[in-house]
């Protein structure tokens, strides 16, 4: 069960700073507001289709029932562009440049604008990237100026000190310390402790995230409000989208009407979050919009092979650190080996971290999350 993490999500003003940790397969990059975990990022390769890519594409096919065109990117891909970001009367077979606003999502292309893009690019084929938008820890660089930044990895400190000057980019040996990481690893378990024995339950869908008050022994107005200011900062730190339900403990379905001032309030400092209101049977209903994927298609919730597996190399090398001549082995359940070996830049990064590579040695003995590092003593 996650414990209940620090509140301060969507709180304006307080001292930031940004820790970026790269290990092997990913990159973690987080947001602290006075101390607490405020914005959280996952990063791993390769990044296609994210937020502010810039790409020649060409417009495929006009869609004016739904107000806009589709728009062919570089290796067949396609992304749709609303006549309100631009596409409005561009004629099909149009080179034009685009920049991704939203990225692809559930079988659909991204979503693309035609605004806000540099001049005199070219208008000519074939459909291309002409450049990636920046990641997340140069987003936050960009909109956190004073805040200062530290980084762990040497290859990670001198990107952004390419990127950033060398003065404004501390290269620490470890960017997250042991609460951070655990506020990390608890954004993909679906409980979230709420004290006094409650629980919230997050569960995505594909149609909703549905969010679920279990009182326990506690009492159910404390339950709720807890769960007001727990879902809605949640919701931020995994970057959940789309249509959120809250089915708050105890009461009739009139009665719930009366959360709704609270929920607004905790709502008011995410700029992507909208409450609607009360459902007919008592759910309290909100919509955030998806700009970031969520964390749970990243990470999977429960964690997924990929990402037991890279947790697993995080650790090896920090143990491989303090024994540079061992050989390590990690000993792993057949789908977390084969999720590894199905992503080599992992092991790749892990061997230009360490003296020598990491061996996978299978054993469908190991419980998944379980994995053991050896050959290290």
């Amino acid at each position: 069960m996650a414990p209940p993490l620090k509140d301060g999500h969507g709180v304006a003003g307080g001292a930031v700073r940004i820790l970026v940790s790269a290990s092997p397969g990913e990159r973690r990059v987080a947001l602290l507001r006075d101390g607490a975990l405020d914005e959280a990022y996952v990063e791993r390769a390769p990044r296609a289709g994210e937020v502010g890519d810039l790409h020649i594409g060409r417009i495929a096919a006009r869609a004016p029932a739904i107000s806009g065109a589709f728009v062919l990117l570089e290796g067949g891909a396609s992304g749709f562009l609303p006549d309100a970001a631009g596409g409005a009367g561009v004629p099909e077979g149009t080179y034009l440049p685009v920049r991704v606003t939203r990225p692809a999502q559930g079988g659909k292309g991204p979503r693309l604008s035609a605004k806000d893009v540099p001049a005199g690019l070219p208008r000519a084929g074939p459909p291309r990237l002409v450049e990636r938008g920046p990641d997340a820890a140069l987003r936050l660089a960009a909109e956190h100026p004073d805040a200062a930044i530290e980084a762990s990895g040497a290859p990670e400190v001198a990107r952004l000190r390419g990127a950033l000057g060398a003065a404004r980019v501390r290269a620490v040996a470890e960017a997250f310390d042991g609460e951070v990481d655990a506020a990390f690893e608890s954004l993909s378990d679906p409980v979230v402790a709420l004290g006094g024995g409650a629980r919230l339950i997050i569960q995505p869908t594909a149609a909703l995230v549905a969010m679920d008050v279990d009182s326990g022994p506690a009492e159910p107005a404390a339950a709720n409000a807890a769960a007001i200011v727990q879902g809605v900062r949640q919701a931020g730190l995994r970057h959940l989208a789309g249509v959120i339900l809250l089915d708050a403990a105890g009461g009739s379905a009139a009665s719930r009407a009366a959360l709704l001032p609270a929920l607004r309030r905790a709502a008011s400092g995410d700029t992507r979050l909208r409450v609607l209101g009360v459902t007919g049977s008592g759910l309290l209903e909100m919509v955030r919009t998806r700009v970031h994927p969520p964390l749970h298609e990243i990470l999977g919730q429960p964690p997924s092979a990929l990402t037991l597996g890279l947790r697993a190399l995080r650790q090896a090398l920090r143990e491989a650190a303090a024994a540079p001549g061992a050989r390590p082995v990690l000993r792993a359940h057949p789908v977390v080996a084969a999720a590894l070996r199905n992503h080599p830049e992992a092991l790749r990064d892990y061997a230009a971290g360490a003296t020598h590579p990491i061996s996978l040695l299978e054993d469908p003995g190991v419980v998944p999350g379980e994995e053991r590092i050896e050959g290290l003593a």
